[in-house]
């Protein structure tokens, strides 16, 4: 039985919307916070879409509690999403999270419920993910990892992990000229590549949101959890997308669920195996080609990222 709040974050998508919700509402939450963004000005269509898919949210038909923060104008995803969370968390202690987006196997609810429980006060855990881009090949000894890289496409996270989350990235100039990342990172070319991503989301060249979320956990030296099978489809890949265009990559396969109860793993260590696929596979850092090229041409390399 699912007795944990979920957040569910909508825009201008009923269909995407209308589907993921099916999956919320099997779930049955007792409470469901829903934030939506509202019509950009310079586009006809969004009146419309965005009022059917708050209209695709309103049948709750389940013993729940229902809070909405739905914004008249259009805020864009860095500030909608950053600022629709600071709401989820005032209102609840911890809660799952998805996006119209995010399609969610029915496992996925107990999978977020049991380790948000277990690892409440764990200062070490910033959040539970709903995806995996490990290496489908290689055999999985624990229904989930730890990971440095912080997914959202359906996650799961506490008021006391998100506190202090800052989508400006105030502290972030300084880190960059502590080489914070390359201590944290401990190879270079990680720290370049990163260095170049968080420069252009400092700048507000990038509307987004979620590439601060982990630099807030990295600056606490938190890690995240990771599922060793995905939990939970992207189903936003295309030209309609904000971010999921089809340049992206999507996790492996068919949402294939975990089995309950869960297989813990024995400590909270970081999976590094685990992490270079991701790096290699989602962020497609090739280590190869960076280690024989000069500085120079790598600035090049980052720049056209």
């Amino acid at each position: 039985m699912l007795t944990t709040p979920v957040a569910f974050l909508i825009f201008n998508r009923p269909e995407a919307t209308r589907r993921t919700f099916a999956r919320i509402r099997e779930a049955r939450p007792p409470v469901l916070l829903v934030v939506a963004d509202g019509p950009r000005p310079d586009h006809a269509d969004d009146e419309e879409l965005c009022r059917a898919a708050r209209d695709a949210v309103a049948e709750v038909d389940w013993n729940c509690r229902v809070l909405t923060n739905f914004s008249a104008g259009n805020l864009g995803c860095r500030r909608r999403v950053s600022s629709g969370l600071q709401w989820v968390f005032n209102e609840v202690d911890e809660a799952i999270i998805l996006e119209d987006d995010c399609l969610p196997h029915e496992s996925f609810f107990g999978f977020c419920q049991e380790l948000l429980q277990r690892y409440r006060d764990d200062e070490r855990v910033g959040q539970i993910g709903g995806v995996t881009f490990r290496n489908p090949a290689r055999p999985a000894h624990y229904s989930y990892y730890f990971s440095r890289y912080f997914h959202v496409w359906g996650w799961a996270s506490w008021r006391r992990a998100w506190e202090g989350y800052d989508e400006s990235m105030g502290r972030y100039a300084e880190a960059r000229r502590s080489r914070f990342l390359r201590r944290l990172l401990g190879d270079w070319r990680l720290a370049s590549y990163w260095e170049h991503v968080l420069d252009k989301v400092y700048r507000g060249e990038v509307d987004t949101w979620d590439y601060q979320w982990m630099f807030h956990n990295w600056l606490h030296g938190r890690l995240a959890i990771a599922p060793s099978a995905k939990l939970v489809a992207n189903i936003g890949f295309g030209s309609q997308a904000t971010h999921t265009k089809s340049g992206h990559r999507a996790p492996d396969g068919e949402d294939s669920g975990v089995a309950l109860p869960l297989s813990h793993p024995p400590q909270v260590v970081r999976d590094a195996v685990s992490d270079r696929d991701t790096e290699r596979r989602h962020y497609r850092i090739n280590f190869q080609a960076y280690g024989m090229v000069p500085l120079s041409k790598l600035k090049r390399l980052l720049r056209a990222l």
